[in-house]
């Protein structure tokens, strides 16, 4: 299921072509320019990112490239895409809260995902073998005061030749503390989902990414993903536990 994604086999997926062969789509390269530019008024980069935060939550290859292309300012409003690329625009929107349901402030959303063709389309130039694995389509998100993101983006499609359904991964950089990947966003109108994902998603790392996408009236789709720091995410503890960070 696609939970596992960000698990030691996320750097390529096996799909069966029609012929009954196999063949490896690899996860290509760094996020073009245009498509990590925020939109309004950026803020400056969290002064408490350290570039060395740790990884905790298990096995997740690729989860370092969170850090890899990171722009020196963020906005609570990104572009995941450029705006001509084709497809159908989306809208990702949502709130990290912590356990107790408080807003969550200054922390960065990161999101990737295929192109309208479920391919994770090459970049112009590489970057990093991590951020080479995720596409060019990606960016990130600083959240606002009421703890709010939003990326503007297009609907991905699912792998060619495939079963897997149509996701977009989601990780979440705490600055100062940790990075972990959470549940991507998997969509309830699509036809690939199983019952077994849809109950998985009821536990999900970082609370339910399964989203009931609806169409506003300009056609847009429009996805809300909230987020619950740390929720069901293996090693994590809160500040001022007894663990400590």
């Amino acid at each position: 299921m696609m939970r596992s994604m960000h698990g030691a086999a996320s750097g390529s997926i096996r799909a069966t072509t029609g012929a009954g062969g196999a063949r490896w789509i690899r996860l290509a390269a760094l996020a073009a320019a245009g498509a990590l530019l925020a939109i309004g008024d950026a803020r400056a980069q969290p002064a408490g990112i350290t570039g060395g935060e740790p990884v905790i939550g298990g096995p997740c290859e690729g989860c370092e490239a969170v850090f890899q292309g990171l722009p020196a300012a963020l906005s609570p409003r990104a572009r995941l895409t450029p705006a001509d690329e084709p497809g159908v625009p989306m809208r990702i929107e949502g709130t990290v809260t912590d356990r107790d349901g408080n807003a969550a402030p200054g922390i960065v959303v990161y999101a990737y995902h295929t192109d309208a063709h479920g391919i994770y389309p090459e970049p112009d130039e590489p970057i990093a073998y991590a951020a080479d694995r995720h596409g060019r389509l990606r960016g990130w998100a600083l959240t606002d005061e009421d703890g709010h993101y939003r990326f503007d983006t297009i609907r991905p499609a699912s792998y060619p030749d495939s079963e897997v359904p149509a996701h977009v991964h989601m990780h979440v950089l705490e600055p100062g503390r940790s990075t972990y990947w959470i549940d991507s966003i998997e969509f309830e109108d699509d036809p690939r989902l199983t019952d077994e994902e849809r109950e998985a998603h009821a536990a999900g790392r970082g609370g339910s990414g399964l989203a009931d996408p609806t169409r506003d009236a300009d056609g847009t789709w429009v996805v809300t993903r909230d987020i619950v720091l740390g929720l069901e995410v293996p090693g994590y503890s809160e500040p001022g536990s007894a663990r400590g960070r």
